[in-house]
């Protein structure tokens, strides 16, 4: 029974996590598919490219809320702890939904937003820490994909010294995976052409 009840953890956080915010506002405000734009990304950061600052903003709230509140209902559903197996399990499906979307042929983002969203819903503090990594990181490089990167892989070592060390081995495979989503923004970092915040060009 406990096992089912984390399957249905996981399937939630992962049917939240498909909703393709980006997309569904875009489309609303009449700026047509941001798929057929810059890097073709549901994300905010894509969304951004379409010169509507306001929008790009509510895409990244509601792309990190979609991770908090998957987080947070399974942790009051279950009666567990926002670090419970439930709830974490939640968050994860959270953000593989959003990365593999199943109402976009599993065609999704990259997942950064939604993985602040959790961290956010788990402990507060681990979210204040990346947050402050990734604005240090945009600000001194301004390439959103570095600042991304080396926020994703700073959480697990936040939420270890934060006292919850399973969790943490959990963010790291996460990490990991938003990694392997950003390998082609890797590859253009390490080459020198990756374009940076504000730009038309793909990222």
């Amino acid at each position: 029974m406990e096992t089912l009840t984390y399957v249905i953890d996981f399937a939630l956080g992962y049917l939240l996590g498909s909703i393709p915010f980006g997309l569904l506002l875009t489309k609303y405000a009449g700026l047509g598919d941001v798929r057929k734009i810059g890097s073709g990304n549901i994300g905010a950061t894509n969304v951004l490219r379409t010169g509507n600052k306001a929008l790009a903003a509510a895409t990244l709230l509601c792309d990190m809320l979609k991770g908090t509140v998957a987080v947070l209902l399974a942790a009051r559903f279950g009666n567990e702890t926002a670090t419970g197996i439930g709830a974490v399990l939640a968050g994860i499906g959270a953000i593989i939904g959003h990365m593999y979307p199943v109402w976009l042929n599993f065609k999704g983002g990259k997942g950064v937003a939604t993985f602040l969203g959790v961290l956010l819903g788990i402990a507060w503090q681990a979210a204040v820490g990346a947050a402050l990594v990734w604005i240090a990181v945009a600000v001194a490089s301004r390439y959103s994909s570095l600042a991304a990167l080396v926020a994703t892989a700073a959480s697990p070592v936040i939420l270890y010294f934060l006292g919850y060390p399973p969790v943490a081995a959990l963010f790291l495979i996460m990490a990991i995976f938003v990694w392997w989503k950003h390998s082609e923004n890797i590859s253009r970092l390490l080459a020198g052409n990756e374009s940076k915040i504000g730009s038309k060009k793909k990222t």
